[in-house]
């Protein structure tokens, strides 16, 4: 699978979201009524506005990025080696600023991709959405309104995607495809649902990049799984830093 592909050309992202405020009644009035009708239609009988609100963040009209980790891979000698950095805190708009103008670099060389798992449904368009609300030009390589499918694929990799075959039936989670190619699981720590607390009770930063970077190796690894190719070893995984 893949054989033409070089890892060494792919950016590896995820990125970690939450509600734009701590809690519903914190939002403008104007927020509040809105996210009341989006909970009519996303929530199931005895749900609340308020009792939905932790999940607003996997929206992009009523979330925010607090994390974006990207890794790519490298050759130390004969093996793989994995680098990856976050860009994460309290100002959106700096995060978004600072990753942009990481990856308009890095896709100055025609041979290189973006990849994330779900990125095309979820990544992608998100962070898309949150620069345009900041008010930042979009990375030309996130500026796909209008291109045909194929176009996209061509840059923007999406392992669910390549996972699915075509069948565009059911969601496969990055833990499960872990699970079934004995990839190392980066679930050890927190998951997706516990990143609002993390961020508005503890506030912890560190520890929500942490999560996010292993998304990105999980990622990068599923990725060598697909083609057949050995994994990336745990001495070979470097961490940048977080970037806030």
């Amino acid at each position: 699978m893949l054989p033409k592909l070089l890892p060494e050309h792919i950016l590896f992202i995820d990125i970690e979201t939450v509600p734009q405020h701590p809690d519903l009644s914190d939002a403008p009035e104007k927020i509040q009524k809105l996210w009341t009708k989006k909970a009519g239609q996303i929530g199931k009988e005895g749900d609340t506005a308020e009792s939905l609100y932790n999940r607003a963040g996997i929206y992009a009209e009523f979330g925010k990025i607090v994390c974006i980790s990207a890794g790519k891979m490298f050759r130390k000698g004969k093996e793989r080696a994995y680098r990856v950095k976050s860009y994460a805190g309290d100002n959106e708009k700096l995060i978004l600023e600072e990753f942009a103008t990481m990856l308009n670099a890095f896709m100055t060389n025609p041979m290189h991709k973006l990849c994330a798992h779900n990125g095309q449904e979820f990544d992608f368009p998100y962070i898309a959405r949150r620069m345009l609300i900041n008010g930042l030009p979009l990375p030309p390589v996130l500026d796909i309104a209008g291109s045909k499918p194929w176009e996209v694929k061509e840059v923007l990799l999406d392992t669910l995607q390549l996972w699915k075959f075509g069948d565009y039936k059911n969601y496969t989670s990055l833990e499960l495809l872990c699970a079934v190619f004995d990839i190392p699981t980066p679930k050890d720590d927190i998951d997706g649902s516990m990143v609002g607390n993390v961020y508005y009770k503890e506030f912890d930063i560190q520890r929500i990049a942490r999560y996010c970077e292993k998304d990105t190796l999980a990622i990068a690894q599923l990725i060598l799984r697909f083609k057949g190719e050995p994994l990336i070893s745990q001495q070979n995984y470097e961490i940048v830093g977080v970037e806030e």
